[in-house]
């Protein structure tokens, strides 16, 4: 196999904890793989560069891929090249109960459905203003009956859904619930029946593609009864697909049905490119304190080589996280353990020299 080059960036605060003991792990497996680390961020901040020189984009545009560490800002506009400018679209946010993590739940088991979140458009574009900026526009509000123009001063920020944003990230649901060994099922959410023109263009799309794929069973709720339904009954969902923001938070609020954020891995997809990233924050807060849980990263880095086709490293790495996990030992404070981010690793490292 031709060796495969991926651009790591360890991110801020409490991020390389785990980002570079995950690295580690990966090149002791002894795959084809060279991890490249150009300056990034605040370590090319302090080398008198921008936050993202040329030879940073030069590497990605170069890579198969790019292991992203959490940024707290310094790092952005390389995430942000990675998002719009390698036009990643489709997020996928990964859901599974694994016995030993610390689900506030009564009964977990059985969990297993991913989010798919559309990762370029909605509000997440960025077109945010003063109301006064519109004044000219003649915007009516038909729910509030009024034109802009009537209301106080204040802010403005425009949601924009596209239909081939939203065929592609809807497809890409389709055909990832035909791959998983599990329900066969797509779920659509937005809020279809306040935003009936933009969420309403997203579930009309969805409707068509649903034709298309008889073997998939489909089903669409709004996004409030759908967040009801997640926490009542999780175990019914395989794929879910829904706009940018929705996205955005309902992953966040999944991680928390099986023990948090620290559990819950990502990765961008585009037509030609993907990256891979934990869906938790830089966690500034316990930084140095070699807490943090490094489970997400490395199940980030499992979704990286699956991606890269190697499958069954993958999965060897994906069960050396659910062997530490049925041990209970070695978890970090999270999951109500009381060890290292160190500790978990050589756990890790010791799993995978068993098998």
């Amino acid at each position: 196999m031709k060796n495969k080059q991926v651009v790591v960036v360890d991110g801020d605060d409490a991020s390389p904890e785990v980002m570079i003991p995950t690295v580690n792990i990966l090149e002791q497996m002894g795959l084809p793989i060279t991890f490249e680390r150009p300056l990034i961020g605040q370590p090319a901040l302090d080398a008198g560069l921008t936050g993202f020189p040329d030879e940073a984009r030069e590497a990605i545009d170069a890579s198969d891929a790019t292991f992203f560490g959490s940024t707290s800002g310094a790092s952005t506009a390389a995430l942000f090249y990675l998002r719009w400018g390698k036009q990643t679209y489709a997020n996928v946010r990964p859901c599974l109960w694994t016995p030993g993590y610390n689900s506030p739940l009564a009964n977990p088991v059985g969990i297993d459905f991913t989010i798919i979140r559309e990762n370029l458009e909605d509000l997440y574009l960025g077109l945010e203003g003063d109301i006064e900026d519109l004044q000219g526009l003649n915007f009516f509000s038909k729910h509030a009956r009024a034109p802009l123009s009537e209301l106080s001063p204040g802010k403005y920020a425009i949601k924009a859904i596209t239909e081939a944003g939203s065929e592609r990230v809807i497809r890409f649901a389709f055909e990832l619930a035909r791959k998983r060994n599990s329900k066969k099922r797509v779920t659509v959410t937005c809020k279809y029946n306040m935003l009936s023109t933009s969420d309403g263009l997203f579930l009309e799309i969805a409707n068509d593609i649903a034709k298309e794929y008889p073997d998939i069973e489909y089903d669409h709720y709004i996004i409030d009864d759908f967040l009801c339904r997640m926490i009542t009954k999780p175990q019914h969902f395989d794929v879910i697909v829904m706009p940018n923001l929705y996205g955005d938070i309902m992953s966040d609020g999944a991680a928390g049905l099986i023990g948090g954020l620290g559990l819950a891995p990502s990765g961008c997809f585009g037509e030609d490119y993907a990256y891979f990233e934990s869906a938790h924050g830089s966690a500034p807060d316990i930084a140095g304190k070699n807490v943090i849980n490094p489970t997400a990263t490395l199940l980030s880095a499992a979704m990286l080589l699956d991606h890269l086709s190697f499958e069954h490293e993958a999965a060897r790495l994906v069960d050396a996280v659910r062997c530490v996990y049925e041990a209970a030992e070695s978890l970090t404070p999270d999951q109500g353990g009381s060890g290292t981010t160190t500790g978990f690793c050589e756990a890790i490292i010791e799993r995978l020299a068993q098998n």
